[in-house]
């Protein structure tokens, strides 16, 4: 998939001079509801004999319409996880915009024209909630009467989960009340984050449960407070663990939140490494307990619980 990152206003030898499908969205999460749409689009332009191109932009289009809203400081996909999620869609060009005022102030004809027919667009793919401006005006329904017959249009239908619609804001709200089953079904895959690995107290060495230490990328979604069964990317390889998101009241809480995984059978010592981090299920709230002996208890518990769900663990979720 060729990568093109694109800022407005653009210049027009940055584009593919060809004919595409063009697939619109900001795709958070790439959930099963994005996938419908991507796939739709891919399968357009595979027919059509012609490229499939998806635009997306580089921040929350609520950056620059809004004030700030802490639903959208932090993404399900960082850019990085995006793109590989995009690319195993089959996609054959991302554009990457940037999403500035000046862009985000486009009427919806200059967009069109700008954006969609300067890029040699001969279908346009959307869900049916996507908008290029003001609502009322630039949504889909309207879409024809900018496109005047330059270009065919198609709306996917809003994809539904238990009678409910598949959404970005709703697995954000699955993983904060600790239901990863359920945003993970939502997702289509496992909830991931990533990071690298840092020096901590090294307090896990003396349980028996030495941990790596992992301050995570600021832009990335994380899960609530507690104790989950997990897997971890160090050098390309996954291994199975468990990890902890909390503050070791234990031990007299922490000033800061952590974020420590225990690997199991495995002793290399990895600081430094980038990692990333599959939430496979939530165990357990962080809990205080009253002696070592008990914790030590707790978590031979833990790591026997999260052997048994991760070795249920399908091959295709992992990606």
């Amino acid at each position: 998939m060729e990568i093109i990152k694109i800022h407005h206003p653009y210049d027009p030898t940055e584009i593919i001079q060809e004919d595409i499908v063009l697939i619109l969205g900001f795709f958070d999460g790439i959930h099963k509801g994005h996938q419908k749409v991507i796939e739709t689009g891919v399968r357009i332009a595979k027919e059509r004999g012609i490229k499939s191109a998806l635009m997306t932009f580089n921040r929350h289009p609520a950056f620059v319409y809004k004030k700030f809203d802490p639903e959208y400081h932090s993404y399900l996909t960082t850019m990085e996880r995006k793109e590989l999620l995009i690319a195993e869609l089959g996609v054959d060009i991302l554009y990457e915009v940037e999403f500035t005022s000046s862009f985000g102030s486009l009427p919806p004809q200059e967009f069109v024209d700008q954006y969609i027919v300067g890029w040699h667009a001969k279908a346009v793919v959307a869900g049916f909630d996507y908008t290029y401006g003001k609502a009322d005006i630039a949504n889909m329904d309207n879409l024809n009467e900018y496109a005047k017959n330059r270009f065919d249009i198609f709306k996917v239908e809003k994809q539904d989960d238990s009678n409910q619609k598949i959404s970005s804001s709703r697995i954000r709200q699955a993983i904060l009340d600790g239901k990863l089953a359920k945003a993970n079904e939502l997702l289509g895959y496992l909830y991931e984050t990533s990071g690298f690995v840092i020096h901590g107290d090294a307090r896990g060495r003396t349980l028996g449960y030495p941990t790596a230490n992992i301050l995570s990328d600021p832009d990335v979604f994380m899960p609530k407070i507690g104790v989950y069964a997990v897997k971890m990317l160090v050098n390309n390889n996954w291994y199975d663990g468990m990890a902890s998101i909390g503050y070791n009241p234990t031990f007299g809480y922490r000033k800061n939140l952590s974020v420590e995984v225990h690997l199991f059978d495995f002793k290399k010592e990895i600081y430094g490494e980038n990692v990333r981090i599959k939430w496979v299920k939530y165990l357990r709230d962080e809990i205080r307990y009253d002696s070592i002996e008990a914790l030590i208890k707790q978590l031979r518990q833990d790591e026997i619980e999260s052997r048994e769900v991760i070795a249920k663990v399908k091959t295709n979720q992992i990606l």
